[in-house]
Parts: C-alpha cells; structure tokens; sequence
C-alpha cells in the first residue's frame, strides 16, 4: 500500500489534526474533528463548482465541527450558503451528525442510500429499541449482571435521534447531482447495509467512507435483530472495491493512500483469520453463546481489559463472523435464547 497522504500520516502519528487540503482541481479535503474519540477525525470532502458545494460526510455535531466546516469552506473559497447537497456515506453520527445543520444553514438538500435512511437511529431505536436491545444482548449470552455495563443508554442515544431523514435516496451506480462532475455510487454495505462508495472517473478518486481505511479495520457487526449477515456482506463489497485499483482512495479517516486493492485483499485475509480463530475456538468449547466465544479470541487489549461499549462491539463483531461461518456452512447456531453455536464437521 503506498500512502498518498504523507501530510495527514504525519499528522496522525503526532496526533494533530492534518491541514485542509486540495486534493484534486475543485475536491478539497477537511478534517472535521470527534470529541473524545481515538479516531480524532472526519475527512469531509467538499466538490466545488462555480454553480454549488456538494459536501461528503461533514462530521460530528459539535462547535469544533462547525467551526472546521465554515474554515474548509472558506479556504475553498466558499460558504455555508454555496452548499447545494450533502451526502452521506453511512450514518453513523461522526459522518452523519453535521447534516441537518448544514441543511438548516443552506437549503441543501441531503442524499443516502435507502438501506441507510432505514436504519437511522430514529427509525430502529424509537419506541421498542430499550427492549430489543436487552433482548439481543441476552441471545449473544451475555450474563445479566454485564448487562448494565454493555446496553445502550437511552440518554447517550437520544442526540443521534434527531439526525437528519434523506430528501434524496442513492442507489447502487446512480450519478449523483454533483456540479461539473461525474461522480457515482458504488454500494457497499458491510459496515453498514447502505454503505456507500463515491468513485469520480475522471478524477482518479474513490472516496471509500468507513469501507476502506488505511491502517484500521472498520468494525463489521451485528448489532441488533434486524440485521443478518453483515459480514459477508462486506467481503463481497471488498471484492468489489478492489476492481478500482487504478484508483488514489479518499478514506473517511486517517489518511489517502493508492494499491487498494491489495489492502482489500489483506482485509479478507484478516476476516478469514478470524474465522479460523473463532471455528478453533468452538473446537474446544462445544457448544457456546457468542459472548463465551468473545472471550476465547484474541483482541488488542485481551479480553478481561475490554469493558463497557468496547465488550458490546467485541461481541457484535463475534456474532458477525459466526454468521458468516454459518453462511459459509462451517457452524450452525439454534432459536434458543441464548443462541448456542457449534461446529458442522464434515462427514
């Protein structure tokens, strides 16, 4: 993999925030920054034309963020008010969160993929999201005095509430309304199941959201009952992504970098060795829950030192690869609360 993005590389290994850049003739680079998260950042991309702004993942709500937003504006030589679209990769809130405010401040209108616009918080959390969410964490095997610590808190969860429903959907190859440009969805869930790629031909770019970064993995889970196989999901959409190798990729976080492709085949790789670990597991424990499991495989920080949301996206990772393996025909898993897992061995 060869980084394309050596300021912003720099800039993550002192643990700054990179510059504002102008990546391509009317394509600039923002980071907008997270509070209180070890990713730092956001890259906003700002398309600019003499006819609008069309912003890409304008970041976190938060006075930082909208200050890092109206200064990537103004040194691309515009304002709030030359904003005619956003459009959103996925809508977790470090991508999502500034959307509604940029429409409020512009008139823009805001675009995603329909697979998206239904999974917003608001949607899935409204009304049962307590109870449903009580009720996966009990068929992962999580004891119930771990419960309080791993649930999600209704009141962390209520600001996310409020981000902003679509006016525009994106689907799969659709030009999207960019002015003086030719720029195109590529879906790619996995990360999410409305995860969308932005590839402009003509630039040599793809925007690659939270589906492909430098450095990390983008978590890949299942984390609620309505959804099924992300995981595979995801490989398919990495295979996908990797006929793009011509490419320079504009990550959501850390830093550009070009050889996609050869990082998409390693991130298979690394899923496949997951896999493995999980299926050598399940040799030696028999039948178990997907939080006995968790506690078997190896995570940077071991297990006993993860806690919190850190247990539950370890768990929601776990339960995404044992879907994939059950996809794939190597372990099965009953209707029971809590699922048990074993292997299918070969006859």
């Amino acid at each position: 993999m060869l980084v394309t993005g050596v300021t912003q590389r720099d800039a993550w290994r002192t643990k700054t925030l990179p510059p504002v850049e102008r990546v391509r003739p009317g394509l600039w680079s923002v980071p907008v920054p997270i509070p209180d998260n070890p990713l730092r950042y956001t890259l906003c991309y700002l398309f600019v034309d003499d006819a609008g702004v069309v912003a890409v993942d304008p970041g976190w709500d938060s006075d930082a963020g909208r200050d890092a937003v109206l200064a990537g504006l103004a040194a691309a030589g515009a304002g709030t008010g030359d904003v005619t679209g956003v459009v959103v990769t996925h809508v977790h809130p470090d991508h999502h969160g500034l959307s509604g405010w940029l429409r409020e401040t512009s008139g823009a209108w805001v675009a995603m993929h329909p697979a998206e616009r239904d999974t917003l918080p608001a949607r899935l959390w409204g009304g049962a999201g307590t109870a449903a969410d009580r009720e996966w964490l009990r068929a992962g095997g999580v004891p119930e005095s771990e419960i309080p610590d791993v649930r999600l808190d209704p009141d962390r969860m209520a600001p996310h509430l409020a981000m902003a429903e679509p006016d525009r959907l994106v689907n799969d190859g659709e030009k999207l309304p960019v002015p003086g440009r030719t720029v195109r969805a590529v879906w790619t869930p996995g990360h999410t199941p409305g995860h969308l790629c932005l590839h402009d031909r003509e630039a040599g770019v793809l925007l690659t959201g939270d589906h492909l970064l430098p450095r990390i993995s983008p978590n890949i889970g299942v984390h609620g009952p309505h959804e099924n196989d992300p995981l595979s999901d995801y490989l398919r959409s990495l295979e996908q992504v990797a006929t793009y190798a011509d490419c320079e990729a504009l990550p959501a976080h850390e830093y550009r970098f070009r050889q996609l492709d050869t990082r998409a085949r390693f991130l298979i790789g690394h899923h496949r060795e997951r896999c493995d670990e999980i299926v050598k597991a399940l040799d030696g424990l028999g039948d178990a829950t997907a939080w006995q499991v968790a506690a078997q495989l190896t995570w940077s920080r071991g297990w006993a030192g993860l806690s919190g949301m850190l247990r539950r996206m370890a768990l929601a990772e776990t339960v995404a690869h044992l879907h994939h393996l059950r996809t794939t025909g190597e372990v099965t898993g009953d209707d029971e609360l809590p699922v048990r897992w074993r292997r299918v061995y070969s006859a």
